[in-house]
C-alpha cells in the first residue's frame, strides 16, 4: 500500500488554505498534517493570488518550520520570483484553476518523490532566464563551474527536457534506481534542493 503524504497548507487567505484542506481531506494518499509534525518528508502546498514577494516570505517562513518540498498553486508571472521560489524547494507548479483533488494528489506525489513538475510555458520561462543569466552576466567575466561528470550532465539535460526517472532510465539504458541515485548525488554535492534547481543551477553555470 502507498504511504499517505504528510501535507501541511498554509495560504495568505485563510479561506483558500481552509478550501485545500477540505479538498486534500477527501484524498486517501493525504494526510493533513499541523506545524509540530512537519519534518523534511513534508510536502507543503502553497496557495496565493501571485508569485510574488509575500509568497517568497511565505515558503521561507514554512522552510524554517521543516519543510524542504513544496506545491505552489499560484500564477507565476514574474522570472526572477520563480528563480526565487524554485531556489526555496518550490518542485511543482499550477494555476488555481487546476488544483483539482486528484491533481494536487499527483503533484504532491511527485513533490514527495524528489522530482518536478511545471507547465510547460512556467518551464520554458526558467529555462530561458537562467539561460540568459549565463550568457549576459557570467561568461562575459569569464565565469564557469565544473563539477558535474558526462553521465550527470546528460541526466540534467534529459531532466530538462521533462523526462522521468523512468524515461531517464530507458534513454540511457541505466536502472531507475542509478539515475535516482545520480541525480541524488548532484543534489547533494552542490547543496541543492530538488531536480528543478539542478537544472536551473547547471545552466546557469553553463553546465548543460
Amino acid at each position: 500500500m502507498t504511504a499517505r503524504i504528510p501535507t501541511f497548507v498554509r495560504s495568505l487567505d485563510m479561506i483558500s488554505a481552509a478550501g485545500l484542506i477540505a479538498t486534500l481531506r477527501t484524498c486517501p494518499d493525504v494526510e493533513i498534517v499541523g506545524e509540530e509534525d512537519i519534518d523534511s518528508g513534508t510536502v507543503s502546498v502553497i496557495a496565493a493570488t501571485a508569485l510574488d514577494e509575500l509568497t517568497i516570505e511565505l515558503i521561507r517562513d514554512v522552510r524554517v518550520l521543516g519543510c524542504r518540498q513544496f506545491v505552489l498553486i499560484s500564477s507565476v508571472e514574474q522570472d526572477m520570483m520563480l528563480m526565487n521560489a524554485v531556489e526555496l524547494g518550490v518542485c511543482a507548479v499550477a494555476g488555481r484553476s487546476e488544483a483539482t483533488a486528484s491533481r494536487l494528489v499527483q503533484l504532491l506525489r511527485v513533490a514527495a518523490e524528489g522530482e518536478a513538475t511545471m507547465p510547460a510555458n512556467v518551464l520554458g520561462r526558467l529555462l530561458k532566464h537562467v539561460s540568459r543569466l549565463q550568457h549576459d552576466v557570467l561568461a562575459p567575466q569569464g565565469l564557469n563551474v565544473v563539477g558535474l561528470s558526462e553521465r550527470e550532465t546528460e541526466m540534467l539535460r534529459l531532466v530538462s527536457r521533462g523526462l522521468s526517472t523512468r524515461e531517464i532510465a530507458g534513454e540511457l539504458n541505466y536502472s531507475e534506481r542509478t539515475v535516482k541515485n545520480v541525480l541524488h548525488g548532484v543534489t547533494a554535492r552542490f547543496q541543492l534542493r530538488n531536480r528543478s534547481h539542478a537544472v536551473a543551477y547547471a545552466l546557469h553555470e553553463g553546465l548543460i
